[in-house]
């Protein structure tokens, strides 16, 4: 299938490594032109290198901190200067919150250290960038919107995970409502547990905590949707890829489980 991708323009946030390097990766793959983004300037440049190397494609990488107000002003001034706009908006940049980290209701937490972070670049940040680059899209009549968000959103377990992906969701209808007559769409992808680069020594630490093997590890991470294999970044990147096209248009304001199937859990 023809996405009709070919000559967009796209900006990723957490574009330096992770879901969001995948996804501009595929975007590459694509023919789009891709702006990536992210605070780590030697990391990013690294990204962007491995992006142009794998895909030939056009990358641009550009250094801003997603959770100040004016670097992400500068960042959309510095990707309309490269790219001369943007159709596609990839909302990827967090704050780690541990790859099955547990955050109970009853711990010790300050806002100041424990939730304003992860609220001000997963939620605020995505709000900033998308303001920063709709007024191009409302301009040209069209535009993707797609904020990676996280299945905590539908499960207990980590109070700061579960607020900030709920919050994703609920602006992303908000948002979606609003800008949809003006042929923008907005969407929400939940990835669950996903293979990255940083799995690897999450799967070492639990086998040397826990005196298993890493492939047994590995197996009871599996063991935890229903097609038994962790889901990798690349597997994401797919389908954002997919709403990011055109062709997405049926979908706005929806939320996209992606963690392989949530056992015994019926959404409707």
């Amino acid at each position: 299938m023809d996405l009709q991708l070919r000559g967009k323009r796209a900006l990723v946030t957490g574009g330096s490594r992770g879901i969001g390097k995948a996804i501009a990766q595929a975007l590459l793959g694509e023919g789009v032109d891709v702006a990536i983004v992210a605070r780590g300037q030697e990391a990013l440049a690294a990204a962007a290198a491995d992006l142009a190397r794998a895909t030939g494609g056009r990358v641009v990488p550009i250094v801003a901190d997603t959770g100040d107000d004016a670097s992400v002003r500068a960042m959309a001034e510095a990707v309309r200067a490269a790219l001369g706009g943007v159709d596609i908006l990839v909302n990827c940049a967090a704050e780690a919150g541990g790859q099955g980290q547990r955050v109970p209701t009853t711990a010790d937490l300050a806002w100041d250290a424990d939730l304003f972070p992860h609220l001000n670049v997963k939620v605020m940040g995505y709000l900033r960038c998308a303001q920063a680059v709709l007024p191009g899209m409302k301009a040209a009549g069209w535009g993707r919107i797609v904020n990676v968000s996280g299945l905590a959103a539908r499960s207990s377990g980590s109070i700061v995970g579960s607020v900030r992906n709920v919050a994703v969701a609920a602006m992303t209808k908000n948002m979606a409502d609003e800008l949809g007559p003006h042929g923008i769409t907005v969407t929400v992808v939940h990835p669950g547990l996903t293979r990255t680069e940083a799995t690897a020594d999450v799967i070492a630490r639990r086998a040397q905590a826990t005196g298993r093997t890493p492939a047994e590890i590995e197996r009871a991470m599996a063991d935890g949707n229903s097609v038994r294999r962790i889901i990798d970044a690349e597997d994401i990147a797919y389908l954002v890829t997919m709403l990011a096209s055109p062709r997405s248009i049926a979908i706005n304001g929806d939320a996209i489980a992606a963690g392989g199937g949530i056992p015994r859990a019926i959404y409707y």
